[in-house]
């Protein structure tokens, strides 16, 4: 009997062994029921059917050994990828996931051979099979990493968001220790306390934009008529008290309107600011040049020091890309604020690009007179 034929004709004892199987994956497995452990496993043998019985070119043979076979254009989710959906979110492992196939493909082979003897099982259909089989692998791990991914982002994405609460409530009693006059050593800890609060806040935030992106959201923006130059003025007067021993000039003209979200542009800022402080020369300073036209607004920040490896700059504003710092605990960062100033940038319809050379690395951001949001938020 051809293995198509045996399949559809002891379907019942295949996914039997099927369940038998899945209920082994503990602990994910001890929660499911008799159909949550078969689940999907009936399309996915039909679909293996419907290949069987179909020819196919070298090529298509070929394909599918990588895991790379042809897709319904009606069909975009087949039955090994809502398998492989279902069992991320039941649980189960990367492994376990594997492990299914393989004892299908064991289980459905062994009672074919065994059907078939005396005369012996048609090789081509064990072909055929182990090729569907892949195939079908290769979509639920492709789909299996996406979910989990999904749900990482979701899990940082609640976690920064529950965190800032009793960050805030933290922040508030340490401002209120500051102001109640109660001796100099609760003063100074009050003060260590709303320093290291702050940088934890930039932490959280970087970590909600970051999961914004990952989650397709974007970053968010609330665009409204503003001065850029009065916006950057205040922003690099706020840079300036929080890095006292460091020198950061604004060229601005005396006005630069346009509309753009204020708030997110000084968040675009103040990351390039503290990235050039922290990477460049200390006996140098850091300039902010700020220039426009009728249609667009462009500035720079500059700062002097060693040139940037090609390397690294072609991946600069790639996520979690983090200096020699990083372990500092002046320096604690995740590595984002470049990614989260490309994005602000993108957001308004702007572009950010980087030159680096022995004299000077330039950040150059463009951004049109009004922003022109690319995103839907």
């Amino acid at each position: 009997m051809r293995l198509a034929d045996f399949i559809l004709r002891d379907m019942e004892r295949i996914l039997a062994q099927w369940e038998a199987f899945a209920v082994t994956l503990l602990p994910a497995a001890a929660r499911l029921d008799s159909l949550a452990l078969r689940d999907h496993a009936q399309p996915l043998l039909e679909a293996i059917v419907a290949d069987l019985s179909t020819s196919q070119t070298r090529e298509a043979q070929s394909h599918k050994a990588w895991g790379r076979g042809p897709q319904p254009a009606d069909a975009p989710h087949t039955a090994a990828h809502t398998h492989a959906t279902l069992r991320a979110q039941g649980g189960f492992d990367i492994n376990q996931l594997a492990a299914e196939y393989r004892a299908l493909r064991a289980s459905v082979l062994e009672l074919w051979m065994d059907d078939c003897l005396p005369e012996g099982p048609h090789v081509g259909d064990i072909i055929r099979f182990d090729e569907a089989i892949d195939q079908a692998i290769a979509e639920s791990i492709r789909s299996f990493s996406a979910e989990v991914e999904r749900a990482r982002n979701l899990f940082l994405g609640m976690l920064g968001h529950d965190m800032r609460s009793p960050l805030q409530t933290i922040q508030a009693t340490a401002s209120y220790l500051t102001g109640i006059n109660a001796g100099e050593s609760v003063s100074a800890a009050a003060n260590r306390l709303i320093r290291t609060g702050a940088r934890m806040q930039a932490l959280l935030d970087d970590l909600c934009d970051f999961n914004r992106t990952e989650l397709g959201l974007g970053i968010s923006i609330v665009p409204a008529d503003v001065d850029l130059a009065m916006v950057f003025t205040d922003e690099t007067d706020q840079l300036r008290a929080a890095h006292p021993d460091r020198q950061i000039v604004l060229e601005a003209p005396l006005s630069l309107r346009g509309v753009w979200d204020g708030p997110r542009l000084q968040q675009l800022l103040g990351n390039l600011v503290v990235n050039a402080i922290r990477y460049g020369a200390h006996d140098m300073p850091v300039r902010v040049v700020m220039t426009g036209d009728g249609t667009e607004v462009r500035f720079e920040v500059r700062n002097s020091g060693a040139a940037i490896e090609p390397a690294l700059l072609q991946r600069l504003f790639d996520p979690l890309q983090r200096g020699p710092d990083a372990a500092a605990p002046n320096g604690a960062n995740l590595g984002l604020g470049l990614y989260i100033a490309r994005e602000i940038a993108v957001a308004h319809g702007g572009t950010i690009d980087v030159r680096s050379d022995e004299q000077e690395t330039v950040f150059t951001v463009r951004l049109p007179r009004q922003a022109v949001t690319r995103r839907a938020l």
